[in-house]
């Protein structure tokens, strides 16, 4: 299996102001190596952290999904973040997987922060897909999904695991970074993944600052690489297979991980 490249961006987000997000975001795009595979965007990368989804909720035929498919396409890498989407009414934080071919996975974020109302305002997601690029697998999550376990778990079936690789993007305050920074490593040991991480920096709307803390963490929980913290920054990292598979091979704990199922989904 060959080595996979990801490009992270530790942006600055305007609050509520689409067009400005993504004019910086194309801007930015310009600094992309040549060689990346995989472009991740933080949280709600086109609005902010909002929980007034009626106000800025887009279809899936909305402006913001021509512009990935477009960029995907230019750049010939997947494209991955966050938008709010207006499904019949009902409101998704749905992180989208857009392919340089025009084809897209998404997945919905299931736990929604309660501590800031964002299950008051939008439907929590009921799927937990795993996405697959050039022969690598990704288990998507959104911010608070990071904190738990039970939902990220890797599993271990004939053999192949679940996924490779964690991708968590997300609007987490700095009030918060260590139980980030702490969770990143915690779900790539006990999953025997890389865990990435793509945080916002900045201050929102509410006067929340972010502090970033973008990384790379492999499957020892040891920092593959890491953005300076409270700045922007864009960061590229090349995963390697052949160590993951070491590393799985040599220990063998996937051998020893419980069975079990969520029921609620």
């Amino acid at each position: 299996m060959q080595d996979i490249t990801l490009t992270l961006f530790q942006a600055d987000l305007a609050w509520g102001d689409k067009q400005t997000n993504l004019l910086r975001f194309s801007k930015k795009f310009r600094q992309i190596p040549q060689n990346t595979d995989i472009i991740v965007l933080p949280e709600m990368f086109t609005t902010a952290f909002v929980i007034e989804p009626e106000e800025y909720a887009e279809a899936m035929d909305g402006p913001t999904m021509k512009w990935l498919r477009e960029h995907s396409a230019r750049y010939q890498a997947v494209i991955t973040g966050s938008i709010i989407i207006n499904e019949n009414g009902r409101y998704f934080n749905r992180m989208i997987w857009m392919k340089p071919d025009g084809q897209f996975d998404f997945y919905d974020k299931r736990h929604l922060f309660t501590f800031g109302g964002e299950h008051l305002q939008f439907s929590r997601g009921n799927l937990a897909p795993v996405f697959e690029y050039k022969g690598w697998k990704f288990k998507p999550l959104i911010c608070y999904d990071l904190r738990f376990p039970v939902w990220c778990k890797n599993r271990l079936q004939e053999r192949q695991y679940a996924y490779d690789v964690l991708i968590d993007i997300a609007s987490w305050p700095d009030a918060r970074r260590n139980a980030w920074n702490i969770f990143l490593a915690s779900r790539a040991i006990e999953n025997i993944a890389y865990a990435v991480g793509v945080n916002r920096v900045g201050r929102d709307g509410k006067g929340l600052t972010f502090s970033g803390d973008t990384s790379v963490t492999d499957p020892h929980g040891n920092t593959v690489i890491a953005t300076e913290t409270y700045k922007e920054a864009l960061i590229t990292a090349t995963l390697s297979f052949s160590e993951l598979t070491h590393v799985r091979e040599r220990f063998g704990f996937g051998k020893d991980w419980d069975g079990f199922q969520i029921s609620d989904i």
